[in-house]
């Protein structure tokens, strides 16, 4: 089955990846969970060796990624190839799969593990691989950010919490859930390894606009460039029943959906269940603001002239 991935700009479709063997089924595993620029990191086992850090990325449809690095220092077999590609489906190049006997996080051990071989940005320090999706599907995965945990559960959430339960679709292996920005809705991924919150610029016409857009960055993917544009929104965005007021918005020329990414996300307690697509929010509060936009983990972040002032204050 293919699965797209977002990291650092880079979509990515891998093909045909074996199925996830859990070999612990215990009831509640958690870790500690590092947050750099509202990205997750967790420290995983390899094989019985590490531990190394790996960033979780549920914009990642797969189970798992591993630098050059890493599948050299560990003598991991190659199995395979894949192909990566971009969300324009262009392009795209081939990669080695290398096999994982043992990984291990939380304290559980995923076996038979297939995984991509990707060069990871090290802005936000050493990154030696990426958890997808994917790998956590018999699990509930929660991304506890304001208490920097990682925690996996057996059981299942339930729909009868209004506004705080929703269902999302999983097509390529990604969350997509529904956001709705004055009286349109409109199609996101939530991606813990994505940046702000992003908006494909087809949309704008049907969005009011205070402030922009402007050219910020040029951006570049597996087989395009591009410049990135902010903005600022006249219309409230709900997620559930959740507010970011009049946000500060990125407009991508190059993606065909929302992205909905770390920064915004860092202010739950996230727990995804895979089997009934259910996605649980939790925040102490339920009105939030983005008044700037992340200037991180960007290909190739080469911000223009006119890009000034991102705060992009309304005139009038």
């Amino acid at each position: 089955m293919p699965f797209l991935a977002t990291f650092g700009g880079v979509w990515v479709s891998l093909l045909a990846l074996a199925a996830v063997s859990l070999t612990a089924q215990d009831a509640l595993h958690s870790t500690p969970m590092e947050v750099v620029h509202g990205k997750p990191y967790v420290m995983v086992m390899v094989n019985g060796k590490g531990p190394f850090r790996f960033i979780v990325d549920t914009g990642t449809g797969g189970q798992a990624m591993v630098t050059p690095e890493l599948a050299d220092r560990l003598g991991l077999p190659q199995v395979g190839q894949v192909r990566l590609t971009d969300p324009t489906g262009q392009g795209g190049q081939r990669t080695p799969v290398f096999e994982i006997d043992s990984l291990q996080v939380a304290g559980v051990e995923f076996t038979g593990i297939r995984a991509a071989r990707h060069v990871l940005s090290n802005e936000d320090g050493p990154c030696l691989g990426l958890l997808g999706f994917t790998l956590f599907h018999d699990y509930l995965l929660t991304l506890d950010y304001p208490n920097r945990r990682l925690t996996l559960a057996s059981g299942t959430l339930s729909k009868d919490e209004r506004g705080t339960v929703l269902p999302f679709l999983m097509p390529d292996g990604v969350p997509i859930v529904t956001l709705n920005i004055g009286s349109l809705k409109v199609d996101a991924q939530l991606d813990s390894g994505g940046s702000g919150l992003s908006l494909p610029e087809r949309i704008v016409p049907y969005l009011k606009i205070t402030a922009g857009p402007i050219v910020f960055a040029n951006e570049r993917s597996l087989s395009t460039r591009f410049q990135a544009k902010a903005a600022r929104l006249g219309s409230d965005v709900h997620l559930g029943g959740f507010t970011y007021t009049k946000p500060l918005v990125e407009i991508n020329p190059a993606f065909p959906l929302a992205n909905f990414g770390s920064c915004p996300m860092q202010n739950f307690t996230i727990t995804f269940d895979q089997i009934n697509l259910l996605v649980r929010l939790a925040a102490s509060r339920k009105v939030f603001r983005i008044d700037s936009l992340p200037a991180v983990n960007r290909m190739q972040n080469s911000p223009t002239e006119s890009a000034k002032d991102l705060r992009l204050v309304p005139v009038g």
